[in-house]
Formats: structure tokens, C-alpha cells, sequence
């Protein structure tokens, strides 16, 4: 009778596939110019990041619809606080210097960062569906048929309304009866509740803070990455044809969750 084969032991490098890992940063350039690994690591530690950004978002969701005040609570401070170290490693990516990039940016060929459909995810799942991204997901577009489906499903906006409807408030039938596959743009009586909501429930107010502090953190991440796309390739259009700084700058103050902006003057 045969012996079963027995199961490698399990350590750190095979655990996280460590050879794997270390291998998948390979340079277009030829001789490799040397700050293109800079520039590959911190892309693919990016889409890392992101990731886990939709694993949190992906949880947070459920445990709105739960009433999970508390679950969802510590899921959104953990996205809260993984954006502040997406916007840290801009710092890493500037020492790298416009020419340094110019070296190598020509190998890119039409790969370019607006082609990151994981960050796409993130936008439609917290609810920022422009119709004009669209036409920048062509078909055979890696990510593109998820990228999609999140923009037609319900997002944690839609999420957030039905977790309101369950706390006692009046949440309009019109706002959580809406087309998921649309931009929510805010409403008058959604900005009633909700400061009602501030005033009476000092436990959802320390919500609505956390869901304030992930919008702001991905406009300070969007500011600073068109910064560094403008100190890098300035008013050029980016590589593979994407619409570079102006379409970055329009981007900018494009808020997640309107109503709660909204309300800060009213306090």
C-alpha cells in the first residue's frame, strides 16, 4: 500500500508565495532603467491595497443591511485608515524625478493607471457611477465584467439608506425603491433625516464622521495623485491615450455622500 504523500510543512515564504511574489516585477525597459521597479512595486502594492479595500466594503455592506451599527463601524475605520496609507506612498513615488519616468514611460505602451479597474470597483461601490467612465472600459479589459456588474449593483450608499430605514428614521420610499445602476446626487429630505439623525443619535453621528473621513481621504488621495501626474508628465495626455491631468482635476471634489456634506452648514 502506498504512503499518501505528505503535505509540505507550511512557512512563511510559501505561506505568502514569496518566489511568486518577488517575480512579477519585470521591467519593460531593456537595460532595465532602475526606477521602473520603483514604479512597478508601487503600482502592484496599489492594486494590493485595493483589494483590500473591496474586501471591507464587500463586508460592510451586509452589516449595514444587519443593522450592525458597531461591525460596520470598525469595517469602514479600517478603509479610513488603509486610504491615509494609499496617500502616504505618493511620497515614495515623487522621489522619483519627471526624467527618471521619461526613461522608460515609452515601454508602457498602452498599459496606463486609468486602466485599473479594481479602483473603478471601489468608486462604484461607494456609489460614484459617472456614465462617462464607461466609455473608458473596453471590451477585453481586464476586470472590466466585474468593474460592470459593481456598477449596476446596489452600492454602500444604497446600503447605508436601507441601515437608516432600520434605525427608526423615515428614509423616502423614492430613495431606497432607486435604480442602483445611477449617481446619487443627494436630496433635501435625505439631509432632514440625517441631521435629525445628529442631533438625537450621537452613536450614528459617530458614523456619518467615518463615512466623512473615506470620502475625504479618497479626494486627498485623488489631489495628490493628479499632483504627482502633473510635477511628472505635466499637461501631456497619459499613456495609452488616457485623458491625463484635466480629466483628473474634474474628478477631484466628487463626493460619495452628498448629504452629509451637505448638512455641515447646518449645524
Amino acid at each position: 500500500m502506498n504512503e499518501p504523500t505528505k503535505k509540505p510543512e507550511l512557512n512563511y515564504a510559501s505561506y505568502l508565495h514569496i518566489e511568486e511574489l518577488l517575480g512579477i516585477q519585470i521591467p519593460q525597459s531593456d537595460p532595465p532603467e532602475h526606477d521602473e521597479t520603483l514604479f512597478i512595486v508601487i503600482h502592484q502594492v496599489y492594486e494590493l491595497w485595493f483589494k483590500q479595500v473591496l474586501h471591507e466594503l464587500d463586508l460592510a455592506g451586509p452589516r449595514f443591511r444587519d443593522a450592525d451599527l458597531w461591525g460596520v463601524a470598525h469595517v469602514l475605520k479600517r478603509v479610513r485608515m488603509i486610504l491615509k496609507t494609499l496617500v502616504s506612498q505618493i511620497d515614495i513615488l515623487e522621489t522619483m524625478t519627471p526624467s527618471s519616468f521619461v526613461s522608460f514611460r515609452d515601454r508602457l505602451d498602452t498599459s496606463s493607471g486609468f486602466q485599473s479597474m479594481q479602483f473603478r470597483c471601489i468608486e462604484f461601490r461607494l456609489g460614484i457611477k459617472r456614465d462617462q467612465v464607461l466609455k473608458f472600459l473596453p471590451e477585453g479589459l481586464h476586470g472590466r465584467d466585474e468593474a460592470l456588474a459593481r456598477y449596476r449593483a446596489p452600492s454602500i450608499l444604497d446600503d447605508f439608506h436601507v441601515f437608516l430605514s432600520t434605525q427608526g428614521l423615515d428614509v423616502p420610499s423614492a430613495i431606497l425603491d432607486a435604480p442602483t445602476d445611477r449617481r446619487y446626487e443627494g436630496d433635501d429630505a435625505m439631509q432632514d433625516i440625517l441631521l435629525q439623525a445628529h442631533e438625537s443619535r450621537p452613536e450614528l453621528d459617530m458614523l456619518f464622521e467615518t463615512m466623512l473621513d473615506i470620502d475625504e481621504g479618497l479626494q486627498e488621495w485623488r489631489y495628490r495623485h493628479v499632483q504627482l501626474v502633473r510635477r511628472t508628465i505635466g499637461n501631456k495626455h497619459g499613456t495609452g491615450g488616457s485623458p491625463g491631468v484635466p480629466y483628473l482635476e474634474r474628478s477631484l471634489f466628487e463626493p460619495a455622500f452628498p448629504d452629509l456634506w451637505a448638512i455641515r452648514h447646518r449645524f
